[in-house]
């Protein structure tokens, strides 16, 4: 195993440090292994808090600033932050306006962000939450509450943050996030493993000759393997899944093309290229658009296309400005619907 850290159980720690030293003018240590926004709490203003295992930057913490997330919790390599570095994040951006936690599906994170949710309600905080179940190769339709959460944040997090900035009231606020995650879909495709550093060995194995549709952020089972083809029919294939799960025709969505960390930007560009000509094909106008790194897996190799159906608030919702420690995005002038 090569990897640039030195012992591998001090690697979360040694990241959080060089990220927050990195990251000074837009957030804080609030915990041991939680970040807030620098100007936190903002007053009156909904707080936005994230968070998950680390080996995904910029997701979690890299969308926390103005117009994303208020504050984040950060737990082992693909592994759930604890209750506590979630309940430090909470307290530390709440102005009294109400948090928002917003996670992804996994039976860690549920866990934690609920056992948080609890002890800051007893302490007199007003907490929600929505989880994201935005993959459909980990579920069918029919059984979508089971469904992951993973590309499609980065809609539902600009979305959410750009609501919760026009101090918009608590409730509101959860109720675009939960418009949003029900609108947006995501598959990926995994093209190699990664190495979490603690267990020092490949996750899973893929033959030179495979890849795997479906596959999940941490190395889950996807839908199928089969073995490598041309791009243009693998994305005709996992297009072909998110428009039987949604019905995207002659709509206005956004699009993110997500590699994983291991895929070179060219290829990230090839695969927008086709999803673009299909997303045409079927009369669907691309608002909003983002290709690079969003949810990584370390150094896996393969990428996700996510899509989210738009309704007028949200496409206005997603021309706000965001300034995040990985993300940031200018003032875009109103579209027309």
């Amino acid at each position: 195993m090569k990897k640039l850290i030195n012992d591998p159980f001090d690697m979360v720690e040694e990241m959080v440090d060089g990220f927050i030293s990195a990251n000074d003018d837009i957030v804080k240590r609030v915990g041991r292994r939680s970040i807030a926004r620098l100007e936190s709490p903002i007053p009156n203003k909904v707080a936005i808090v994230v968070g998950g295992g680390s080996g995904h930057l910029p997701a979690f913490a890299g969308y926390v600033g103005s117009g994303m997330a208020d504050a984040a919790a950060f737990g082992n390599v693909f592994a759930s932050p604890p209750a506590k570095p979630i309940i430090e994040a909470a307290l530390a951006c709440d102005s009294g306006a109400g948090v928002v936690f917003i996670y992804g599906n996994y039976a860690g994170d549920c866990l934690n962000f609920d056992r948080a949710q609890d002890t800051c309600r007893e302490m007199g905080h007003d907490v929600e939450s929505v989880v994201m179940n935005d993959d459909v190769a980990s579920a069918p339709s029919s059984d979508a509450l089971r469904r992951r959460g993973i590309g499609g944040m980065l809609w539902v997090y600009q979305i959410a943050g750009a609501k919760a900035e026009t101090l918009a009231s608590l409730g509101e606020v959860v109720e675009i996030a939960h418009r949003a995650n029900e609108n947006t879909r995501t598959i990926g495709v995994g093209l190699s493993s990664c190495i979490v550093p603690a267990n020092g060995k490949a996750t899973f194995a893929l033959a030179d000759d495979e890849i795997e549709v479906g596959l999940g952020i941490h190395g889950e089972p996807g839908m199928k393997r089969q073995k490598v083809a041309p791009v243009d029919e693998i994305i005709e294939e996992m297009f072909a899944q998110l428009m039987a799960d949604l019905d995207y025709r002659n709509q206005r969505v956004a699009l993110s093309i997500n590699g994983l960390g291991g895929t070179p930007a060219e290829e990230l560009f090839v695969v927008y290229r086709k999803v673009k000509a299909l997303c045409d094909a079927h009369g669907i106008t691309i608002a909003h658009k983002a290709v690079g790194e969003f949810v990584t897996a370390l150094e896996m190799a393969g990428a996700s296309i996510s899509i989210t159906r738009l309704d007028l608030e949200m496409e206005i919702l997603l021309n706000a400005p965001v300034n995040t420690c990985m993300f940031k995005k200018l003032q875009r002038e109103s579209s027309s619907a």
